[in-house]
């Protein structure tokens, strides 16, 4: 992705807008837009914020060619003065972000942006779309490892993906969710997630016999094996077919790891007559992967039935969170800077109470108990507020005011942390592995109420004294 520019993957309104800005002269007024979204995808109690990395390759690369600004003069719509203004666009506003793999809450921001106008605007598409897709798989991916309760799960969705992309950015986020590997080779090519594969189908069906295929591929691949035996008769021929190939070829040469896949009928019970078979010829090593359009559900009822699985493969439900395959982030205007340089709050208005934003300019804390270490809540602040954790603190439902509670033995820990400043990149992106760490610990965090996958515990992002009075002010209509 950093190899291309992808400075025209923009919604054409955000052009418009731009031109409009420039102009009335409006294109130097400072803005603060924020992306947030407002409801977990399968109804879960939270969602995982990932896709940080790439918004930021992009803003590094922004610029725009002379073919792009050619392809917007042929449109007839915009002042040239505009695209000459273009030939030496940069983005030169700040980007604050909470990191990948943070849990993250409706409501809360994910990444705020301060910048002129037009270019908090230009940047919008490639922030929502970016963002809201590796967030969504990332997600889906933290709930189907929670589901395999400590059982590896690997990433096999590339040829169900939505395109190329997709699939590769897909499987880094399903990685960030807490999947082991991938099956996309690309992927370990580009971000060091680890590839692997078993064998499909067409490889048994291309020899004489299944025992040759499984001979075969055992004598090419012997550090490597892992054969599927579901192509004819799984417990009739598959496995002590494998059996047998492990046997004469794998075990006289000293090797005792390999695995067999199961990838149709009934997984609970062919794992566990499986995991007899093996373990009475002393395989006690071999691993039995499970794939078939599996899902957290799915997986978290063949663990409940005692399913001799070691290994899930998992592929077009998570690839494409085929169950809630939208994340719905959106990006929206809070505050801008008048003439005089004072923060001015704005706030949008909907009859859908759930579309009313919480305006201003605002920082995010995640409150922890310091006993447990688990997280209390998360407080929407005005950006000029601290949170002095050596001090009492209340915090209240902003919806049920009357809901308080006082803090004592608490931490405060600020989630948003700079990306860009004045249009230079002060953040180090961590490598992949020590953000699917990050993400993983960030989880133990949270109670096991609100990892629930029915009815979980609402975990509360509540508004500070200052915000929320100036969230009523504003619905009065006072400013």
């Amino acid at each position: 992705m950093n190899k291309r520019n992808l400075s025209m993957l923009c919604d054409f309104y955000e052009f418009t807008m731009a031109s409009g800005y420039f102009s009335v002269e409006k294109y130097n007024q400072i803005t603060y837009f924020e992306m947030f979204y407002r409801n977990v995808p399968d109804k879960g109690g939270f969602a995982i914020a990932a896709g940080l990395e790439q918004v930021i390759e992009y803003i590094n690369n922004l610029h725009f060619s002379k073919d792009d600004i050619d392809f917007l003069r042929s449109k007839n719509l915009f002042d040239e003065n505009f695209l000459n203004y273009l030939k030496t666009f940069r983005f030169t506003g700040d980007i604050y972000a909470v990191p990948e793999g943070t849990p993250i809450f409706p409501n809360e921001p994910i990444l705020t942006v301060k910048a002129p106008a037009i270019e908090t605007q230009i940047i919008e598409t490639i922030i929502l779309l970016t963002i809201n897709h590796q967030s969504l798989i990332a997600t889906k991916a933290n709930r189907i490892v929670r589901a395999a309760a400590g059982r590896d799960v690997l990433e096999f969705g590339s040829r169900r993906a939505l395109g190329a992309d997709g699939a590769v950015l897909g499987a880094r986020a399903a990685y960030i969710g807490g999947c082991v590997g991938t099956s996309n080779t690309m992927t370990e090519i580009d971000f060091g997630i680890p590839s692997s594969g078993t064998m499909a189908h067409s490889w048994v069906q291309s020899f004489d016999c299944e025992y040759d295929a499984f001979k075969t591929f055992c004598e090419l691949f012997p550090h490597n094996v892992t054969l599927v035996v579901d192509t004819y008769n799984t417990l009739k021929s598959g496995i002590p077919n494998a059996i047998r190939a492990f046997c004469e070829i794998l075990l006289p040469r000293g090797i005792t790891e390999c695995a067999i896949r199961l990838d149709s009928g009934d997984i609970a019970y062919l794992s566990k007559k499986a995991r007899q078979m093996l373990d009475t010829a002393g395989l006690f090593d071999c691993k039995i992967v499970a794939t078939n359009s599996l899902d957290e559900y799915i997986i978290r009822d063949l663990i409940l039935q005692g399913a001799k699985v070691d290994i899930f493969g998992v592929g077009e439900r998570l690839i494409t969170a085929k169950s809630d395959p939208v994340f719905g982030g959106v990006y929206k205007l809070v505050a801008v800077e008048n003439e005089h340089g004072y923060i001015v709050p704005k706030i949008k208005l909907s009859e859908n109470a759930t579309k009313i934003i919480n305006p201003h300019h605002k920082k995010l804390y995640r409150l922890f108990d310091k006993e447990t270490g688990k997280a209390i809540a998360d407080e929407l602040c005005v950006y000029d507020e601290i949170i002095d954790d050596s001090k009492p603190y209340t915090i209240f439902n902003p919806v049920d005011t009357w809901k308080r509670k006082t803090l004592t033995d608490f931490f405060a820990k600020e989630l948003l942390v700079p990306i860009f400043l004045n249009g230079e990149l002060v953040y180090t992106s961590p490598d992949i592995h020590q953000i699917r760490e990050y993400c993983k610990s960030q989880v133990e965090t949270l109670w096991d109420e609100a990892k629930r996958f029915e009815n979980p515990h609402v975990y509360y992002v509540d508004l500070s004294q200052k915000l929320w009075d100036i969230k009523q002010e504003l619905l009065k209509g006072k400013h």
